[in-house]
C-alpha cells in the first residue's frame, strides 16, 4: 500500500529498556520502511525512516503514554505527507519522501518491550 492509513490499539504493559508500540508502513523488506511508535517510558511519539537499515529519525513530540493503559497509535500517509496520531490527537505533521511507492504494514515493537495490540486496521486511498 502506497498511500491510506494503519491504526491499531496498543497496551505498554512493561519494560526496562523501552515500552513502546508502533506501526510500519511502505515496508519494503526489513532494511527499508518507516516506523511510528509511542513509548510510555519516554512519553513521547515519534516518526522515523529506516533505509538500507539505517535508522533516521524524522520527528519526536512529547505525548502522555500511560503505561499499562490502552492507546490507539494512528498514521495517515498520502505521498510525502504523514501524520501520526495519537489517542485521536494529531501530534506529528510533515513530509517526507525518503520511501516511497507500495510496501506492507505492521506493528512494531523494539529491545524489551512488551506490548499487547488490538484492533489492527488499514485502507488505502487510492
Amino acid at each position: 500500500m502506497a498511500n491510506g492509513f494503519v491504526e491499531v490499539k496498543f497496551k505498554p504493559i512493561s519494560g526496562r529498556e523501552d515500552q513502546a508500540g508502533g506501526i510500519v508502513w511502505r515496508w519494503k523488506n526489513g532494511d527499508n520502511y518507516y516506523v511510528a511508535r509511542a513509548n510510555a517510558l519516554e512519553n513521547n511519539v515519534s516518526l522515523y525512516y529506516t533505509e538500507h537499515g539505517r535508522r533516521n529519525t524524522i520527528k519526536y513530540v512529547d505525548a502522555l503514554v500511560t503505561a499499562n493503559a490502552w492507546h490507539t497509535l494512528r498514521v495517515e500517509f498520502d505521498g510525502d505527507r504523514i501524520a501520526v496520531l495519537l489517542d485521536g490527537k494529531r501530534y506529528i505533521e510533515t513530509t517526507d519522501t525518503h520511501i516511497t511507492g507500495n510496501g506492507s504494514v505492521g506493528v512494531w515493537t523494539k529491545a524489551d518491550s512488551i506490548t499487547a495490540f488490538d484492533n489492527f486496521n488499514y485502507a488505502s486511498t487510492r
